[in-house]
């Protein structure tokens, strides 16, 4: 079984190497950009590991199999990115790490966990349904939910196949 621990900034380039091992996936359902997309910035994973907001799943050898970046969006945690390795992958991991953020989160007095993902990707908005996750309708999409999702759409993914979601932190 994996521990959660925040994350060392020597640690930030093998969350790069996770982040894009677990694209391939994408590659298979057709989503060629998703899975070629780069990674984050190590400048973006520093900042966040610098304010306590990066955590990692580490293996018996203490070595990052998974990762999770949260940033602060419309007083909710924001989960920016959550990567596990695929050779970990269906395993509880993604979950835990989730598991782990909302209760940074709810320590903190912060309502919800957030995020925004594709709505007909199995592994992103139904897992994160089954995670506790609900979509919000654009009426409750706050100002900095819609930044994200305005720069999203200024990437060019894909806006009817996008959403943001919700969960409880309490």
């Amino acid at each position: 079984m994996e521990r959660i621990r925040t994350a060392r900034t020597d640690e930030l380039a093998d969350l790069q190497r996770i982040e894009v091992a677990s694209g391939a996936p994408f590659r298979e359902i057709g989503m060629v950009d998703i899975a070629d997309a780069p990674p984050l910035d190590l400048d973006v994973l520093g900042e966040g590991q610098r304010a306590g907001r990066v955590w990692v799943a580490v293996g018996p050898d203490d070595q990052p199999i998974a990762f999770a970046v949260a940033h602060l969006v419309d007083d909710c945690a924001h989960v920016q990115q959550i990567s596990v390795h695929p050779t970990h992958a269906r395993r509880g991991v993604g979950r835990r790490l989730l598991d782990h953020v909302a209760g940074w989160a709810g320590q903190r007095g912060l309502p919800a966990l957030t995020l925004t993902t594709f709505r007909s990707v199995p592994w992103n908005a139904p897992y994160y349904a089954r995670c506790g996750f609900v979509a919000l309708p654009a009426a409750q999409v706050g100002p900095g939910l819609a930044e994200v999702l305005a720069a999203e759409a200024a990437l060019g993914l894909d806006m009817t196949d996008r959403v943001a979601m919700r969960r409880a932190t309490r």
